[in-house]
């Protein structure tokens, strides 16, 4: 089983988003990643569209996680993004022109090897993906967070 780049992209997104306070735009994204940016561009639509990504317009815009990272489940961002009801032909009797179906238990087992694998991704959330925020952002090339501001006036 593999995923498709728009759900590889998307949760690269995420996990890039989790690691920064920043605002980050599509670009930037594309350049840590080494990734297509008119591909990033489709799938940071998507995420806007999921509410999973706040896109914030004019100057000091940018990306951002739309909710805390711990909130964002992996299953419920792979099931989005991913086709995982017709993960084969027979999966879909509409669509289905497979001649063995009625005698085949194929769909069975990969139905139940789908519900299995979704069932584990939705054990985890973004934060799970990224535990080291620090750690993920040096991979990435990126500079260190700032401290925390300490209020003062």
């Amino acid at each position: 089983m593999r995923l498709t780049l728009h759900t590889d992209y998307g949760l690269r997104v995420l996990m890039f988003l989790a690691t920064t306070e920043e605002r980050a735009t599509i670009g930037a994204i594309a350049d840590h990643y080494a990734i297509s940016r008119n591909h990033l561009m489709k799938v940071v639509q998507r995420l806007v569209q999921l509410e999973l990504v706040a896109s914030d317009r004019g100057r000091g815009g940018g990306l951002r996680l739309a909710r805390p990272a711990n909130e964002i489940v992996v299953g419920v961002v792979v099931r989005a993004l991913e086709e995982v009801g017709t993960f084969v032909e027979c999966f879909d009797s509409s669509t289905n022109r497979c001649c063995v179906t009625p005698a085949c238990g194929l769909r069975f087992a990969l139905a139940g090897a789908v519900q299995a694998f979704m069932a584990h991704l939705d054990g985890f959330t973004l934060a799970d993906l990224v535990p080291d925020p620090t750690a993920f952002a040096a991979a990435l090339g990126l500079p260190p967070a700032a401290p925390p501001s300490l209020g003062h006036a």
